[in-house]
């Protein structure tokens, strides 16, 4: 009787600690995932890099065009004077949207097309009007800053900020635009 107890016992205790390494295994697996996924960004654009460096190619997705409109130069001039203080664009003195995302880094390229001509819906109808273009060049990792930054001073309530990732291009200009603009 006293063989079944110990038994029993011994029995138990294995048990006890195979549930204990198979929580362990579970907590530190838990771990692993909230970490990877925590520092998923940062891998991804060191895996970036590196994946440039040794094969010398590009890796679509990495850098993204924007399209950002005004609705005449003034708002676009009155984007810029509130964030830039006035500063030199295209050899003339104006306050430029363009020249504010340019000092914050957040692009390495921005192309002013002026006067297109742009038809919409608004409160069930069609709408005639001209605006300004903007076509913005940055890392898809910028978008959010540049979309938060054109919100908060565009006179529209609700302004086109529309992205579309690069698939390829010059790996020579792609180089330069990782450059241009920092990481996060």
């Amino acid at each position: 009787m006293t063989f079944g107890v110990s038994g029993r016992m011994e029995w138990l205790s294995q048990r006890c600690q195979k549930e204990a390494a198979l929580r362990s295994v579970l907590i530190l697996s838990c771990l692993l995932l909230v970490l990877s996924v925590s520092l998923y960004p940062g891998l991804w654009a060191i895996g970036v890099q590196l994946h440039s460096v040794f094969t010398g190619s590009y890796v679509p997705g990495h850098h993204s065009v924007l399209l950002v409109n005004s609705p005449n130069e003034q708002a676009a001039k009155d984007i810029g004077r509130y964030t830039a203080g006035g500063l030199r664009h295209c050899g003339s003195f104006c306050n430029s949207p363009c020249r504010a995302i340019m000092e914050r880094r957040l692009a390495a390229s921005v192309n002013i097309l002026s006067r297109t001509s742009t038809m919409y819906y608004w409160k069930g109808e069609i709408q005639d009007a001209s605006e300004i273009l903007m076509l913005v060049k940055t890392k898809t990792s910028r978008i959010q800053q540049v979309t938060d930054y054109v919100r908060s001073f565009h006179p529209y309530a609700n302004p086109e900020v529309l992205s579309f990732a690069v698939q390829d291009g010059s790996l020579s200009y792609m180089r330069w635009m990782d450059e241009a603009v920092p990481d996060d």
